[in-house]
Parts: structure tokens; C-alpha cells; sequence
């Protein structure tokens, strides 16, 4: 077959995965755009023109700045528990002396990224009730004062306690994922670093790591996009409250659109959104592609 030929036959395969990539991904947000630029509703029936004035808004608008400091927590949290904490256990896990047990705490690790996260929420929201939850016993047998603790009544630590309860939710999956990864390695390698002298420590840095960063970059990506798309763990914890403490960009978007009426704000939120975890998906690819040269 000639080059022709094959560049037609390629065509041919890679075209319906295309077209529904087109309708599906890039259509849908060029039309989230277009709505954006319009004031409308769900509801009302009134449509007018309005610009980039949503934009603006975005701009100064408060809680949009509160909701963005949340993600960025979240974020932040996910990457040091997910990635960072996650390799260490997994490296533990891969240990000799505990691989005959992996397979255990494998699976007790795994299990809380199976749960509906409706009900981790719930869960949750009981352990850190002042009244009924095991928290403030805990630390009240630990010596600290728990007469003005309330995890997630407090504006202050409301935040951190939904974001601990979604890396508690979700640290198992990204730790059996870096365990297949690390599986992959040849004991080979480790021998003979060993043989050399390099303590654990030093296999783990100058070894596991690098060979395998393919794996952490696509964990990060995951990991990062996901963290600024959080709403069910505040929806089912906090419903953003208290005030607008622990609303997140997914949260401020459904109060606006289905709460409010407000779709084109709704939109412009949307499409901030994108261009938020499309920029940080380009430099984590482009940080990516750095590291390879």
C-alpha cells in the first residue's frame, strides 16, 4: 500500500473517534462560551445580550475568589496526600518484608475509594460532630480543649475537614496504582543499586521515582483537574456553608445556575472552569515533556 493509501486508511479509523470528540467535548463548549455572553434562564423565557459583562463579574466577585482559594486547597492537599504520601506507602507496601501482606492492606486501603462518597460524607459529618462524633473524645483524651471546636461549623476549618475526608476517600486508589507501577519495575535494577550500597532511601529517590514518572504525571493531571472540579464531598458536608466558606467553583456554579436562574453567569463560571484545568493540564504536559529532553 502506498503512503496515500495508508494516510486514507488512518483517516478512516481515527474519523468517528474524532467526530465524537468534536460533538461531544469541543462543540459543548464552544456553545457554554456562546451562552455565556447571554442573560438567560432555565426558567424565564428572556434572552438578551449581554457581552462579557459575566466576565467582569467573575472578576469582583467575591465568592468566586473564596471558591478559588478552595480549590487551590484542595489541590494542594490532594497532590501532598495522593501523590506524595501515596508513593511513600506504596514503597512500604513494596517492601520485602511486607509484600507477602500487600495484598491485605492493599485491600484496606482500596476499599474507601469504593464507597458512594454520599455516604463518606455523612460518615464524616458524624465523626466531627461536636455532640455525637469520636473527634473531639479523641482529642479531649489527647489534653486539647474541645469546648470551641466544631470542624464544620467553624468558617476556618470547615474546608480542610471536607478536603481531609476526600483524601481519605481517595489516597487508596492512587496507591494501587503506583503499587502496579512500581511492579513494573525489574528487581534487577534494585539488586544492583543495592549491591552498590544505596540505602532504601536512596532506591526510592533515585530509582522508583524517576522511572516512574509517567505514572505521577498522569496521577498529577488527574489529581489537580479533579481537585478544581470538587462538589459532591461540599455539597453532602456542607452545602457551602457556613456562609460561603467552603464553596468551591462546582458548588458556586450549581447554586447560580439551578438555585439562582442565573445561566449565563452559570456559563461564564463553567468556562472559567475549563480554562483553569486546561491551562493546568498544558504546563503539567509541557513540565512533562521537559523532563524527557
Amino acid at each position: 500500500m502506498n503512503r496515500k493509501g495508508i494516510k486514507k486508511t488512518a483517516f478512516i479509523y481515527l474519523a468517528p473517534a474524532m467526530l465524537v470528540i468534536l460533538v461531544f467535548l469541543y462543540l459543548p463548549i464552544i456553545l457554554n462560551f456562546m451562552n455565556s455572553l447571554y442573560k438567560w434562564g432555565a426558567i424565564s423565557k428572556e434572552v438578551s445580550f449581554v457581552g462579557f459583562k459575566y466576565y467582569k463579574e467573575l472578576a469582583e466577585d467575591e465568592v468566586i475568589r473564596t471558591a478559588l482559594k478552595n480549590n487551590v486547597i484542595f489541590a494542594i492537599t490532594s497532590v501532598i496526600c495522593q501523590i506524595g504520601v501515596s508513593l511513600v506507602i506504596s514503597a512500604v507496601l513494596e517492601s520485602r518484608w511486607l509484600r507477602r501482606w500487600q495484598s491485605v492492606f492493599r485491600t484496606i486501603y482500596f476499599i474507601p475509594s469504593l464507597l458512594m462518597i454520599t455516604v463518606t460524607g455523612i460518615t464524616f459529618k458524624m465523626l466531627y460532630s461536636p455532640n455525637l462524633g469520636l473527634l473531639n473524645p479523641i482529642l479531649e483524651k489527647m489534653g486539647v480543649d474541645t469546648s470551641n471546636i466544631a470542624v464544620l461549623a467553624d468558617s476556618k476549618t470547615a474546608i480542610w475537614g471536607v478536603a481531609a475526608m476526600s483524601q481519605w476517600q481517595f489516597i487508596g486508589y492512587t496507591v494501587v496504582l503506583f503499587i502496579v507501577a512500581m511492579q513494573n519495575i525489574s528487581d534487577d535494577i534494585y539488586e544492583a543499586a543495592e549491591l552498590d550500597g544505596a540505602s532504601g532511601i536512596q532506591r526510592f529517590f533515585y530509582i522508583t521515582v524517576p522511572l516512574m514518572k509517567n505514572t505521577i504525571m498522569i496521577n498529577m493531571i488527574i489529581v489537580i483537574t479533579g481537585a478544581f472540579r470538587v462538589y459532591d464531598e461540599v455539597y453532602v458536608m456542607t452545602g457551602g456553608g457556613p456562609g460561603t466558606s467552603t464553596q468551591t467553583l462546582a458548588t458556586y456554579l450549581y447554586q447560580i445556575g439551578f438555585k439562582n436562574d442565573q445561566m449565563g453567569y452559570a456559563s461564564a463560571i463553567a468556562f472559567f472552569v475549563f480554562i483553569i484545568t486546561f491551562i493546568l493540564g498544558l504546563f503539567q504536559m509541557k513540565g512533562y515533556d521537559i523532563g524527557d529532553e
